[in-house]
């Protein structure tokens, strides 16, 4: 068999780039390898998980790129330098700077003195930007200040990721506004009560943002009381990138304290921002969100029946109205990836939105491969049209019901006529199911599924009503017979 050669390798490595282990490993097959995945190392190489106060072997390798005159200067002042000779030009092929990163590998030669740490700071980022000419990512979460060296102007022009935090003055945003404005991915730590006008200005100047994610991330346990809306004039800037932008990411800090009740959240603070930027970005292929539940009014569910979202691909929401998400779904016909952590309803409608949801996903999303769906009322119409759903999404592989519509005494029953359609209706796709705790299964109607099963790819189980079963010898011994025999991959209670 012939070997593969550098390209064939080098796409190879590229493709795996995420997989740190196996490239590492990589290093020690022989020349080749080693040669071919060096440059897909060194293009990110603060982007593995290495201890960089343990290990100083890359402290070694920048610091064995320093000047003979920079390196005596450095040693005299107390400052470990390498001296070593490279086997490659690494940091050729460096396409990123990590600055929290690269302050723990200099904190290596230049610990305790604060002061010596900023020598080699100023050194090592002077030539980082000169070496590594066209910086692709940028990870400026750190003190330094690095988009004010002279070379940034040029080493930063092309950037295209940054990930950054709202605790830094507004004016080292200013300065890669005017640098960076083909930033496509934006990553922001929010650690600011207030609004930082500089990220508004750092998101108005990119003219092609795709990718926009945003962490709330309060240390002050109290912030709830402190929050001045770090949000709404930066989150309104990003409707100036309604046509370019498809990804969007938020995760909001909030408590919704005890006893629960999850609208009176609002009476604390205002999020319906969320709600209606959505209504802007039409484009979008990922939703990600984890806010406060959205408002359930009338003004925001009649605007969200006139949004289509065709592109979308995978929506993810912690908390959202049955109806609201069936709105956001309705003309999806791309969507693959459905994940709702928990539904909301209206007890007079739900009979009525659980089916249309239903109707909506068997109609429209038969591309769906992962399904979060409310646990819908013991009714014919329901079952006939999930049967329907299950026989039309046929690439669907994982399932996955949520607490919902609670058939009390019923639940056997129900529990019975749910594997039932899954056994007769489901692809054989489908690899992962998981039952909410109000769905409940007789010893017997486990065993006539698992029969019915034998034949198809083994499927994993999650049971999360785990008392009912592990309560029960005979229930286990069940599990561990299937399990055995190849039917269940794995049965998770």
């Amino acid at each position: 068999m012939s070997k593969p050669n550098g390209d064939i390798l080098f796409l190879i490595f590229k493709e795996l780039k995420h997989n740190s282990k196996f490239l590492f490993s990589c290093l020690m097959v022989n020349r080749l390898w080693c040669e071919t995945v060096i440059p897909v190392l060194w293009r990110d190489p603060w982007n593995y998980t290495i201890n960089y106060r343990n290990k100083d072997s890359l402290y070694s390798i920048i610091t064995s790129y320093l000047s003979n005159d920079i390196k005596e200067f450095l040693t005299k002042s107390g400052i470990k330098i390498s001296s070593q000779s490279l086997a490659f030009d690494y940091l050729s092929f460096c396409k990123s700077i990590d600055v929290k990163t690269i302050d723990n590998i200099i904190s290596v030669g230049s610990s305790p003195s604060e002061y010596n740490q900023f020598l080699l700071q100023e050194e090592i980022y002077n030539f980082l930007l000169k070496k590594c000419s066209e910086i692709k990512r940028l990870n400026i979460r750190g003190t330094y200040e690095i988009v004010y060296l002279p070379e940034s102007r040029i080493s930063l022009k092309s950037l295209c990721e940054l990930t950054c935090d709202t605790s830094i003055d507004p004016k080292y945003y200013y300065r890669i506004s005017h640098i960076c404005q083909q930033i496509q991915r934006i990553i922001i730590n929010n650690n600011n009560l207030e609004a930082n006008h500089g990220v508004t200005k750092l998101i108005e100047f990119q003219k092609n943002l795709k990718y926009f994610k945003w962490i709330d991330d309060f240390n002050d346990d109290d912030y709830m009381e402190l929050l001045e809306d770090p949000y709404e004039e930066i989150f309104n800037m990003l409707e100036k990138h309604a046509n370019t932008l498809n990804h969007l990411e938020i995760i909001l800090q909030f408590d919704y304290g005890y006893p629960t009740d999850y609208y009176n959240i609002y009476d604390i603070y205002d999020y319906t921002f969320v709600q209606y930027l959505l209504l802007k970005l039409h484009n979008l292929k990922i939703i990600e969100i984890n806010s406060p539940i959205f408002l359930n009014n009338d003004d925001f569910n009649e605007k969200l029946k006139m949004v289509t979202y065709r592109d979308l691909e995978i929506l993810e929401i912690d908390y959202i109205d049955i109806c609201q998400i069936t709105y956001l779904i309705k003309n999806s016909f791309y969507l693959r990836e459905l994940r709702i952590y928990d539904f909301n309803w209206d007890y007079d409608r739900f009979i009525n939105d659980s089916l249309n949801f239903i109707k909506i996903i068997c109609e429209n999303c038969f591309l769906i491969e992962y399904l979060s769906i409310p646990v819908f009322p013991l009714l014919e119409s329901h079952f006939i049209e999930f049967g329907k759903l299950l026989k039309k999404c046929q690439k669907l592989r994982s399932l996955q019901f949520k607490e919902a519509y609670y058939e009390e005494e019923n639940e056997l029953e129900y529990g019975e006529r749910l594997l039932n359609a899954l056994v007769k209706d489901a692809s054989t796709n489908l690899r992962e199911i998981g039952f909410s705790y109000d769905i409940e299964f007789s010893l017997k109607s486990l065993e006539i599924f698992f029969e019915k099963w034998k034949g198809r790819p083994a499927v994993s189980i999650y049971l999360y009503n785990s008392y009912v079963y592990k309560k029960s010898d005979l229930y286990k011994k069940l599990f561990s017979k299937y399990k055995m025999e190849g039917v269940i991959k794995q049965i998770n209670i």
